[in-house]
């Protein structure tokens, strides 16, 4: 062979090797698609493939897991949702129900080519947009929403530390929690949980995700999600489920009954997830995602938190602005009141097809 013909030969190659091919995920490439989340650096809880199991049994929703491979490698990813709804608009997401999501790619060929595929899938669907929750900001140039942000911290594995970071006013409340004799226990199942966080987001006036839903995050997910159940003399006063991933523990649906807020149940129930956690290894906590201003934010904040924002971006297809569906919207005040006013029996049946559309 000439070296020009060799040179010819190698160059094909070479292209071939490295160019894109963009898939949609199939049951043969989960433990593939959630390798690469893992050893990725801005891979997600939220970007693990469980969670096309979780949205499509809990809801149905058509679901679209988009990978890239180079070589025969996964190179990027980006799992959507499509959420289509009369009261909440109809928009393709990453990810439904999640505060983290967005492209994960190895290089900006992947990355552009798995944004071309949602917005051409967006375009498709004629949604009113494509939504990407990114923690960090992209060099797409389409319009953002900074309405949230998320607060995470470094622990420590001596719990002495971890109380000494707490700013003096917050370590007070968790004090208090401690003398009112309050208990803590890691439960299996999510029944319990569910008594108390549905009871705790109909009085802040917001629907109830549907029993079944934490019951398949703790069925698919395991070990990765867990439930920290806190009592007073044998009553169940306030839970949290939390996730893992990696080194990182995100405490991510909390909730508690009023006996709790006289006994500091709150603070007690996220000081012992905390002190737990550190012990255990986990060296990041995730307190999660707050809109700005929110009480949440402030609680976070009082927990010596920084703020930072997440950065959620959107491809408008229908939609002239956009979304706003958010409790902040004015049009949802007077929703929010009656809700709270709700016996807990119908707020518990009529939430979750509610809860459903909000993603």
């Amino acid at each position: 062979m000439s070296e020009v013909a060799s040179q010819a030969s190698n160059t094909q190659a070479y292209t071939q090797s490295t160019s894109i091919q963009l898939s949609e995920l199939t049951d043969q490439d989960y433990s593939r698609w959630d390798a690469f989340v893992n050893q990725a650096a801005g891979g997600t809880f939220f970007h693990l493939s469980g969670w096309k199991r979780v949205v499509e049994r809990t809801f149905g929703y058509k679901t679209y897991f988009l990978f890239t491979e180079q070589a025969g490698e996964i190179t990027g990813v980006l799992p959507l949702g499509h959420i289509k709804s009369l009261l909440f608009g109809n928009t393709l997401i990453s990810m439904p129900f999640c505060v983290y999501g967005g492209i994960l790619a190895a290089n900006k060929e992947a990355e552009a080519a798995l944004r071309q595929r949602a917005v051409e899938l967006a375009e498709s669907l004629q949604v009113d947009a494509l939504e990407l929750k990114n923690q960090s900001a992209t060099a797409s140039g389409w319009p953002v929403k900074e309405l949230y942000v998320t607060f995470r911290k470094e622990i420590s594995a001596d719990p002495e530390e971890n109380l000494k970071a707490i700013p003096r006013k917050q370590r007070a409340m968790v004090r208090k929690g401690i003398k009112a004799g309050l208990k803590s226990e890691f439960i299996s199942g999510t029944d319990r949980f569910f008594q108390i966080y549905s009871e705790s987001v109909r009085n802040l006036g917001t629907p109830v995700m549907p029993a079944k839903y934490f019951h398949n995050l703790k069925e698919v997910f395991g070990d990765a999600c867990d439930v920290l159940m806190i009592t007073h003399e044998g009553q169940d006063i306030a839970s949290v489920l939390s996730f893992y991933f990696k080194d990182e523990v995100l405490p991510y649906y909390g909730g508690s009954i009023p006996l709790a807020r006289n006994l500091k149940g709150n603070d007690f129930m996220y000081w012992e997830l905390m002190r737990q956690c550190g012990e255990r290894g986990i060296r990041i906590f995730d307190y999660g995602r707050s809109k700005v201003d929110a009480g949440s934010y402030s609680f976070k904040k009082n927990w010596g938190f920084v703020p930072e924002p997440l950065h959620y971006e959107y491809y408008l297809v229908k939609s002239a602005t956009v979304p706003e569906i958010n409790p902040n919207n004015p049009k949802y005040e007077l929703f929010i009141k009656a809700w709270k006013k709700l016996p807990l029996s119908v707020a518990n049946t009529l939430g979750p097809l509610l809860a459903r559309s909000l993603g």
